[in-house]
């Protein structure tokens, strides 16, 4: 028996491993970001669509949500919401090889719609930083623009090499989009984890401006950005592939903590006043 096949099956091995946490990962997020979706379709979807800004008070977790006299403030904030939940929605459905070899029109449309409405959310976003001020300090508004900078450059990588036909590259990028695109839930989800294995808001400090935050208000995007690195290269160079599956699954209970957490935290409470 040569060396070669007696390692095949472990690199097979490895790589199922490998293909398992990815699977994982995505369940967890995808349920916890449909999760999203569900909480600002019901939420902010019908006051957006109406008019009605103002029911977004009943919300108290809201930094600069409803701003009373703030018409065109307050429906770009409504527009941002709307958009980060179709990312939510629509960017899940990208990753999905089936779709993308089986119904292919379909995941063409979507994806287009999937960046120009990452690109909205980035410049309403940014909006909402440095003119409606909607963060608590300097570092919260550096850190979010940082985030929409990245689905920016991320965003129009992605779609110039779909123009160009080279897939290869475009997967890469759309999947750096996805990521960055849902940094913001990230960082709930990350946050929440936190407080869940801490019972309690260890490190928050008392103004939400505790070494955590900030840490995480930049973990939030450059980790999984990290992690999708190392998964790239485990996945082509076969090396590192269980200590890379690990980390997805870890990842992805965190998450699927973190997500419960938020739900009964934060949405729950809101969606039983609407």
């Amino acid at each position: 028996m040569t060396t070669t096949t007696m390692t095949a099956p472990r690199f097979e091995l490895a790589d199922r491993a490998l293909r398992i946490g990815a699977g994982f990962w995505w369940c967890s997020s995808v349920l916890g970001q449909w999760a999203f979706f569900y909480y600002i379709a019901i939420f902010y979807g019908p006051s957006t669509l109406q008019g009605d800004f103002a029911v977004w008070a009943k919300n108290t977790h809201l930094l600069k949500g409803y701003v009373a006299g703030d018409t065109i403030g307050n429906l770009i904030f409504g527009v941002h919401a709307l958009l980060a939940g179709i990312v939510a929605f629509g960017g899940a459905l990208q990753m999905l090889p089936q779709i993308r070899r089986h119904v292919p029109a379909f995941h063409r449309w979507n994806g287009r719609i999937f960046l120009v409405t990452a690109l909205g959310v980035s410049v309403t976003g940014l909006y909402m930083v440095w003119v409606r001020g909607a963060t608590i300090n300097l570092i919260g508004s550096l850190t979010i623009s940082g985030n929409a900078v990245l689905i920016i450059v991320c965003a129009v990588a992605a779609w110039r090499a779909a123009l160009r036909r080279d897939f290869t590259t475009h997967r890469v990028w759309a999947l750096r989009t996805y990521l960055v695109a849902n940094g913001q839930w990230f960082f709930r989800a990350g946050i929440f984890a936190w407080i869940m294995l801490n019972q309690g808001p260890v490190g928050l400090g008392k103004n939400f401006d505790g070494p955590v935050v900030i840490f995480w208000s930049i973990g939030c995007y450059a980790l999984p950005l990290l992690v999708l690195e190392f998964y790239l290269r485990a996945k082509e160079h076969g090396r590192g592939r269980y200590a890379v599956a690990s980390v997805l699954v870890v990842s992805g209970l965190l998450a699927a903590l973190g997500i419960f957490g938020t739900y009964m935290a934060l949405w729950r409470p809101v969606l039983a006043l609407n």
